[in-house]
């Protein structure tokens, strides 16, 4: 499973997502994919105010901040 980790330059709050995100122990196996969302004027219209944001690309869901390591977890499952 693909995850989509939507983040921006100097985002204090995608760095705590970022260790939520290391703590994570699953035995679904995903990998995170990160996109700067300054990248695409689309994106940043769409995430901009929401950042950090994690999305499944097998089904469009998503989990936006704030997230614990558990709440990945159930959002993975």
């Amino acid at each position: 499973m693909n995850i989509v980790f939507y983040t921006g330059p100097q985002c204090g709050l995608c760095d705590y997502a970022d260790e939520e995100l290391a703590k994570v122990s699953t035995d679904v196996a995903f990998t995170v994919s990160k996109v700067n969302i300054r990248t695409s004027t689309e994106l940043y219209h769409l995430y901009g105010a929401r950042i950090p944001v994690l999305k499944r690309e097998d089904n469009g869901g998503e989990l936006g901040w704030p997230f614990t390591h558990q709440d990945i977890e159930e959002f993975l499952l």
